[in-house]
């Protein structure tokens, strides 16, 4: 499976799941067990390394204004979240998570921001299909702490000025 098709196939579900993530993760799941289990594996090694890559400390600040703070899990489904909402998405919030304040339509804080399901959509898959646990990808896990420059979730003022567009549009 090469990058397109890794993005095809979470457009694909995030359409078809009209935005609703735990909805995503299960047609997610119906699309995965269609393929062969190598493939499954790949879909995980495109998922993890953009999981990886957005353990960043300025797409924290992002959550936390998006999601009225945001503790380490949250963060973590977070980023699954951001991966389902699809290429533009995801590569514009990890190049400037500033501009989340234009690539997001509405924003449900109670429905959005927690794609949980979405990240064991193909463990669950490829278990499903070899009756085994997955084996290991070859991806090398995020760092111990997130990268860039560290910030206090805590300090509104310090969000508000490395965030001005998301903390004008989601927290005034």
């Amino acid at each position: 499976m090469d990058e397109t098709e890794f993005w095809e196939l979470i457009d694909s579900t995030r359409r078809a799941a009209d935005g609703d993530p735990e909805e995503q993760a299960d047609l997610l799941l119906e699309r995965l067990l269609r393929l062969d289990p190598e493939s499954v594996l790949d879909f995980a090694r495109h998922f993890e390394a953009r999981y990886n890559r957005s353990y960043t400390w300025d797409l924290w600040g992002a959550a936390w204004i998006l999601l009225d703070g945001a503790s380490d899990d949250a963060f973590d489904f977070f980023r699954c979240w951001l991966i389902g909402q699809g290429r533009e998405v995801y590569e514009g919030a990890v190049h400037d998570p500033d501009a989340l304040a234009g690539l997001l339509g509405e924003f449900d804080e109670e429905l959005d921001g927690d794609g949980e399901e979405l990240g064991y959509a193909a463990d669950e898959a490829y278990e499903q299909l070899t009756g085994s646990v997955a084996t290991d990808l070859g991806i090398p896990p995020p760092p111990a702490e997130p990268r860039g420059t560290p910030i206090d979730l805590e300090d509104e003022q310090a969000l508000a000025e490395r965030f001005p567009r998301l903390w004008e549009r989601f927290r005034r």
